[in-house]
């Protein structure tokens, strides 16, 4: 009983935290890094901008925890996927499934991935690539075993190569009739993305 009106109020800060990184990821993808300002950000959820410090202590820190965030979501859902199948080539179809589910559900992130990740200092900056290097090979345990004949650098780049086409989807998928158009592209991004892994 005495320990609840804390874990209540623990859960009303994380849920403050997820609404505010959904926000930053709206307007960092609209706008660039530099273009928002923490006064942006507090409004975007109803908060005033010195408020924000209460949860980050700079507008630099919001940006590393969106993308060291999705970075470790990635790297954790993808192990999770993977562990959860019986034969790698059905841990491939998976992982491109999973891959593609975040290229949907995330198009903001990956703008602001693509545009601002050397807005990041050094430090975030190394961590993002290492969870990032991470998922590249857990991708390419499960290609590897599945295409022994390959090289480690050729199934480097078939995987990034996936990448660059799955991720692609923010800036492809446009336009009226979005639902259908969502449902089709989802068909066609894993029906190319497995072939070109296996090819």
């Amino acid at each position: 009983m005495k320990g609840r009106p804390v874990t209540t109020r623990s859960e009303a800060k994380e849920g403050r935290r997820t609404a505010l990184l959904a926000a930053a990821a709206q307007l960092f993808a609209r706008r660039g890094f530099n273009g928002v300002s923490i006064e942006d950000l507090g409004a975007a959820i109803e908060m005033s901008g010195p408020a924000l410090y209460r949860y980050f202590a700079s507008k630099q820190a919001v940006l590393a925890a969106l993308l060291i965030d999705v970075s470790q979501d990635l790297l954790d859902g993808g192990g999770a996927v993977v562990a959860e199948e019986a034969d790698d080539r059905e841990a491939l179809s998976a992982l491109v499934r999973f891959q593609v589910d975040f290229a949907i559900r995330e198009p903001d992130v990956i703008r602001v991935q693509d545009r601002d990740l050397d807005s990041l200092g050094e430090q975030d900056r190394r961590r993002v690539r290492t969870l990032q290097l991470s998922y590249v090979e857990l991708w390419m345990g499960v290609l590897g075993r599945l295409r022994p004949e390959l090289s480690p650098e050729v199934v480097r780049l078939r995987v990034r190569a996936v990448f660059g086409l799955i991720n692609s989807t923010p800036h492809s998928v446009r336009g009226s009739g979005r639902a259908l158009e969502l449902g089709r592209a989802r068909e066609e991004l894993e029906s190319i993305a497995t072939a070109a892994l296996l090819s």
